[in-house]
């Protein structure tokens, strides 16, 4: 039991299966999905086409993305079981439990729950991908005492969950952020929370109790939680001259700069720079320019000292902003974030069903002892 074997701690650059979705360059700090780099689909693209892209392998053509544009449209209203479920929800309880429990819920109110073909995989997909929006929107309202909204024709998807988060229909800038956002958070690879998807699927489980996994994994603080933490950090610091201060006692207690460093990127996350961009567009026209500066001061004097050491800002660095500026607070930042990446759980749910479909089961290397003599209760 003694031999030493080689552990790939947090199965860190462990290939277990092949993929066309993403491609993730860490060390030159390149994201694409499914060949297209994630500026252009960012700058260009919606998010109603970076789903049929995830989902289809290519992008859409005007025919294409008018009839998957509809098709999402049609699913995004909830049961008016799940409604009334929602109004019970405690108001004071986390957005992402509500999302968990919304979710479960769905699938027990799905008569198809259980059929695992590729049809009805691919239609709970759009059901989900559609209703996850309409899901954190009621919540919103539910925790702020106003009223449900219904999805308004005529609306994107972008536009739409703005317009049931907020009651009011979005401008054209907003609903280009929210597109933005949504599309920058759609897709990240093997990440903790597609993983736990495609761990849980591949025991043959449903959809929804795959995706309800995948909340889970995401509502942690090392994962989708991270935006939340770094707009706790902004109102820590209160304002850009009190950054060198905070920096340094923040050494002092070796602690970690919020929505700096990522596991994968050794460079800086192009999707941070993206959000940069419009955070600072945003920022400067809807008064949140504060949090904006001191952002940019802690990347200014927090990258002279980490970026040697390969850490450099997140897309979670600039994200809360973005979030804040659209009117969503701070419990909300990982909700929006499931939003948009339902579009990835399902399609690499999707994909691995056709690649492999392989249980997944790793192993562990054993450091107890063997042999034990077993004595009774009454002589211990």
């Amino acid at each position: 039991m003694s031999a030493t074997v080689a552990i790939a701690r947090g199965l860190e650059d462990v290939i277990f299966t092949e993929s066309s979705l993403c491609f993730i360059d860490g060390d030159q700090g390149r994201l694409y999905y499914a060949g297209y780099k994630i500026q252009d689909l960012a700058e260009y693209s919606t998010f109603e086409e970076v789903t049929y892209l995830l989902l289809h392998g290519h992008l859409p053509n005007k025919a294409e993305l008018k009839a998957f544009s509809a098709r999402l449209a049609s699913l995004r209203a909830l049961p008016p079981s799940i409604i009334k479920q929602i109004k019970q929800f405690p108001r004071d309880a986390h957005p992402m439990s509500m999302l968990r429990t919304a979710v479960s819920e769905l699938g027990m109110v799905d008569p198809t729950e259980s059929d695992v073909s590729p049809e009805a995989l691919y239609e709970k997909s759009l059901s989900l991908i559609a209703k996850f929006a309409t899901i954190v929107a009621a919540t919103k309202r539910h925790r702020e005492g106003q009223k449900i909204l219904a999805p308004r024709k005529g609306l994107s998807h972008a536009a739409n969950f703005l317009y049931m988060s907020n009651g009011k229909v979005p401008s054209k800038e907003e609903t280009k952020l929210m597109d933005v956002a949504l599309i920058l958070q759609a897709e990240h690879g093997f990440n903790a929370s597609t993983f736990t998807a495609i761990a849980t699927y591949s025991t043959q489980a449903d959809i929804y109790s795959s995706i309800v996994a995948a909340v889970g994994a995401l509502k942690g603080p090392r994962h989708g939680g991270a935006n939340e933490a770094v707009m706790k950090m902004i109102a820590e610091i209160g304002a850009p001259e009190n950054v060198s201060a905070w920096l340094a006692d923040l050494q002092a207690k070796k602690g970690r700069v919020m929505g700096m460093g990522h596991r994968v990127y050794k460079s800086y996350d192009p999707r941070a720079g993206v959000l940069d961009k419009y955070a600072g567009e945003v920022a400067a026209k809807h008064g949140h320019s504060k949090e904006y500066a001191i952002l940019k001061e802690l990347e200014r004097q927090a990258g002279a000292i980490y970026n040697p050491k390969g850490i450099y800002p997140n897309v979670d660095f600039y994200s809360g902003v973005v979030y804040s500026d659209l009117g969503y607070p701070l419990e909300f930042f990982t909700p929006i974030f499931a939003v948009a990446r339902i579009s990835g759980w399902c399609a690499h749910i999707l994909e691995y069903t056709k690649v492999d479909n392989r249980l997944l089961r790793p192993d562990s290397h054993y450091t107890g002892k063997l042999d034990l003599p077993y004595k009774p209760l009454s002589k211990r």
